[in-house]
């Protein structure tokens, strides 16, 4: 058996060829353990993306097992693959696991449990018809029972009681993902100018941000670590494999894990042992952030650390459930301005409650904070927040979510999912589009007032903005199938 797993593009983005897709290159790394035949498509930033996927049918007909991974907004794109299997090889076996099917699974207990039927049913009726299973929660167990030919619908591994949810040793116990099947030299990112790579070291966050995926997810929600081994051996196979001495630890929140200091101290001990000097950069939770802490993390190589600070308002920071107060925040970058880190700021709008004021306060919080970066976004409602989730229909197309504690409201626009994928994230120099709105703002004043934030602080601190790449165009012609090693990889099994 071949099994071919694919990455979507996600177009939505500037740049697609930043951070490779982990999780499927997990489950790939489990496959071939277990001795199967494996082929990874890689389509990140390939702009005639279907175009590779026909030359692959063409090329390698005996495939019969396709597995898609995809997010919220690489829907429309892995919709479309689909479908163009479906048409090129009608006996094929497609299964699409990853955060959509995951969260859209979640968002339908949430509608059970409500006795509803709405948006979540839809999303999972759609997902259903185009694929002929589906994987929600962790795949790296449940990816087996998928490719049997008798596989059910849905195989539910987000379930704490099921044998293929994760736990820590069995987490500890997967082999590294299977980067080897990708081209990681065409993958660009740096750490001040260090060239990095990705990990995972820990899954899940416990905290319930109303705006967050995977609220009602056990995969998502349940914190899973590995022993502070475990992820030095990652990176230290990085760095003897591909000479890397960047790492990006793509963790929800660093500090949530209670043995982060034991982490720090071993990354810098492994450093001294090995006679090089590592950069690192993470994502962080502003109140739980302390001075020892910050300068364990510079101590092991750290020099920015990411936070979801979100805004500047007190009001919308209590709408949006997120324990951090502004003083917390302040705190924050202070901490981490003291050891040596810079900060960027991951702020959002378009929240319960927004008003031209709150985001004012979003404004001149990050000009009197001064991080070193910052990102401003108007808020999505995915399928399994509690914006989704717990939502009613409001009209015809628009739905609304009320806080309780407040009654502040956040209205959106109905969304197809396996068409929109831009309510994602826009170009910073005019590219947004909004879907929600708010009592006293449109989406075109959410816009607008995005825009504002975005260009006045970058002016006064003096932050430049980092263009992306664009998608490269996957070459073929008449009569030559040769895949460039950026798309296609295959293992040896």
């Amino acid at each position: 058996m071949t099994v071919c797993l694919i990455i979507p593009p996600s177009s939505f983005l500037l740049d697609e060829r930043v951070f490779m897709s982990l999780g499927i290159l997990r489950i790939t790394a489990v496959l071939e353990l277990a001795l199967l035949r494996v082929d990874v498509l890689d389509l990140s930033g390939v702009k005639n993306y279907l175009d590779a996927v026909v030359d692959y049918v063409a090329e390698k007909p005996e495939t019969l097992h396709f597995a898609l991974t995809a997010t919220t907004p690489q829907m429309p794109a892995g919709s479309n693959i689909a479908s163009v299997l479906r048409k090129k090889q009608p006996e094929a076996k497609i299964i699409l696991g990853g955060p959509h099917i995951t969260l859209v699974n979640a968002a339908l207990k949430s509608e059970a449990k409500r006795g509803t039927s709405g948006r979540a049913k839809i999303a999972m009726l759609q997902a259903e018809a185009t694929f002929d299973t589906l994987v929600a929660g962790d795949g790296e167990e449940a990816i087996f029972p998928a490719l049997a030919h008798d596989a059910p619908k849905l195989i539910d591994a987000d379930d704490r009681t099921s044998a293929m949810f994760l736990s820590n040793a069995r987490l500890e116990a997967l082999p590294f993902p299977a980067r080897h099947l990708v081209d990681v030299s065409s993958y660009h990112y740096t750490i001040d100018g260090v060239p990095a790579l990705s990990l995972i070291a820990q899954l899940g966050c416990p905290f319930e941000c109303g705006f967050c995926g995977g609220r009602s997810s056990p995969m998502l929600r349940k914190v899973r670590t590995r022993s502070s081994q475990s992820v030095v051996d990652e990176m230290v196979h990085l760095y003897r494999t591909y000479g890397i001495t960047g790492f990006m630890l793509y963790d929800d929140e660093l500090n949530v894990n209670q043995k982060m200091l034991e982490l720090m101290r071993l990354i810098a001990r492994t450093q001294k042992e090995l006679g090089v000097e590592w950069r690192l950069r993470g994502f962080i939770k502003a109140e739980l952030f302390t001075k020892e802490q910050a300068e364990a993390m510079h101590e092991a190589g750290f020099r920015w650390i990411l936070t979801g600070f979100e805004s500047g308002s007190p009001k919308i920071l209590t709408n949006i459930n997120k324990k951090a107060t502004r003083e917390d925040n302040t705190r924050c970058v202070e901490l981490a301005s003291q050891a040596g880190l810079k900060v960027k700021a991951l702020m959002s709008i378009g929240h319960p409650g927004e008003t031209r004021e709150t985001v004012e306060e979003t404004m001149e919080w990050l000009l009197q904070a001064k991080p070193n970066d910052f990102d401003v976004t108007i808020i999505t409602c995915y399928p399994g927040t509690p914006y989704y989730d717990e939502a009613v229909r409001h009209s015809e197309g628009v739905w609304v979510y009320t806080y309780p504690k407040t009654g502040d409201r956040l209205y959106q626009l109905d969304v197809d999912h396996a068409v929109v994928a831009d309510y994602y994230k826009g170009d910073p120099d005019g590219g947004y589009r909004a879907y929600v709105y708010t009592e006293s703002l449109s989406p075109d004043e959410l816009v607008a007032l995005r825009n504002r934030v975005e260009h006045r602080v970058r002016q006064e601190l003096k932050i430049p903005f980092n263009p992306g790449a664009p998608a490269v165009l996957y070459e073929h012609s008449m009569g030559q199938r040769g895949f460039p090693s950026n798309v296609l990889r295959s293992s040896k099994a």
